[in-house]
């Protein structure tokens, strides 16, 4: 699950920043290493195992517009993938810089940097983040480097899609989830989340970490979602609350639409909702109906219709990906077998195939054998001899998933989340392992190796 990321140390200048150099071709990039898959039969590529890599959470805009180059984190600062050579070249050469994502409509990566000059204090960086920003933009092609504007305290998440507005959250105060434990990041090593349960005794990750949640929940500290315009420099408040608000994400084709969440155990908020940035049309997008039943790790289709998300009713039994259509309010969902079920989902860009990054046994699905990397095909289940309910229409139109395996993961730690994302061809899926024992970033190619192209 993600937490809001904490952020930064020293920034360099904004000279050396404006510096910095572009990619170039006068030193090849080396051939990243292939293999085929021994128990799938598809290609796989590791596109960097350096340390400090870090490819984007699954919801965050990794891509050019055109669908060519790809952008990740690393101990250094931010490097760019070629999706046709795989080539990896550095973009921002500084360190403890905080990618953001790419540009919905120029071929730009923005960041942030910590603008004090000192390093932020203790718990900035999470939802309590008080330190103020810089927004940075970096052209992919050039390498050149420009400040965007300064940004207030908080957490900024997401921009919408004609590149004028970012959202962020910012709460009163910091509550680290598992204070003393920041990774380099600034996010919370989930490994070493611990606590006790009723008993005394530790309980086990997963169920540790959902003590910490509803900690921070219970906390009930005040919270605001904002805009920043990035012309202006105006900050506008959309949303307050004393719920923990999170997971920010504008419409990829609505500029002035935003989905956020209720973060804390997701059987215990009412998890999705929507907002204009204007504050108006505040929207739950879905409503529970069994107790533990749970919904999260939402995100957008690439055309901006359909909300999707993680669905089960109830919690740990059966198993869904949902979809909202937020203009006609239907609802279409997918069941998911144990062994499919996923930490997160994704969709290609024509939103014709959705895929799952598995999970393992100690996990919410409890699966068996549930470590691997998922192409998951929608089936519609179509009424019986054409026959229709006079509602049908107004009900929830279901379906399945015919999987198909791409990766074995079967020496992958779950502690670190996969994130898979689709390159914009369709043709791969980018993820994170550490099933060769150290963190990589990884394509698997979606046509076997060897089939037709």
């Amino acid at each position: 699950m993600k937490f809001a990321s904490l952020l930064l140390a020293l920034a360099l200048p904004a000279a050396a920043l404006a510096q910095a150099p572009a990619p170039t071709a006068s030193k090849p990039a080396q051939k990243p290493a292939s293999w085929i898959d021994a128990k799938t039969g598809h290609r796989i590529i590791r596109l960097s195992d350096a340390p400090g890599n870090y490819a984007l959470y699954f919801n965050y805009n990794a891509f050019t517009p055109q669908g060519d180059k790809m952008v990740f984190s690393t101990a250094e600062g931010i490097s760019v993938v070629d999706l046709k050579t795989w080539g990896v070249t550095p973009l921002v050469r500084q360190k403890i810089v905080r990618l953001l994502f790419t540009g919905q409509k120029t071929r730009t990566a923005y960041y942030t940097v910590a603008a004090t000059g000192k390093a932020p204090t203790a718990g900035a960086g999470s939802d309590g983040q008080r330190e103020p920003l810089e927004l940075w933009a970096a052209d992919i092609d050039t390498g050149k480097a420009r400040k965007v504007i300064d940004l207030p305290a908080g957490q900024v998440d997401t921009m919408n899609a004609d590149e004028t507005l970012v959202a962020g959250q910012v709460a009163a105060r910091a509550m680290p989830l598992q204070p003393g434990r920041e990774g380099r990041s600034g996010k919370t090593d989930q490994a070493e989340y611990a606590a006790n349960g009723p008993d005394g005794k530790p309980l086990p990750f997963a169920e540790a970490k959902e003590v910490r949640l509803n900690d921070r929940l219970e906390a009930r500290i005040p919270m605001e979602i904002f805009t920043v315009n990035l012309k202006t420099g105006e900050r506008k408040v959309v949303h307050k609350a004393t719920d923990w608000l999170n997971h920010l994400q504008f419409s990829p084709t609505d500029p002035g639409l935003l989905m956020f969440c209720h973060e804390g155990p997701w059987h215990k908020v009412d998890r999705i909702w929507t907002i204009r940035t204007d504050g108006t049309q505040l929207t739950k997008v879905h409503q529970r109906t069994m107790n533990m039943e749970i919904a999260g790790h939402e995100w957008w289709s690439p055309d901006g219709k359909t909300i999707w998300y993680d669905l089960q009713t109830p919690r740990g039994q059966v198993f869904w990906v949902a979809g909202y259509d937020v203009d006609t309010k239907k609802r279409r969902w997918y069941h998911v077998e144990r062994d499919q079920w996923s930490v997160h989902y994704n969709t290609s860009s024509d939103g014709k195939t959705f895929a799952g990054d598995g999970g393992d046994s100690e996990m919410v699905a409890h699966a068996k054998d549930g470590k691997w990397l998922y192409l998951l095909t929608p089936k519609a289940i179509p009424d019986v001899a054409g026959i229709h309910a006079a509602d049908a229409d107004q009900l929830i139109a279901p379906g399945t998933f015919e999987p198909e395996r791409l990766v074995d993961l079967s020496k992958h730690n779950y502690q670190l989340e996969p994130n898979i994302h689709f390159t914009p061809d369709n043709k791969w899926l980018v993820f994170r392992s550490n099933m060769e024992g150290r963190t990589g970033i990884y394509a698997v190619e979606i046509a076997k190796a060897g089939a037709a192209r």
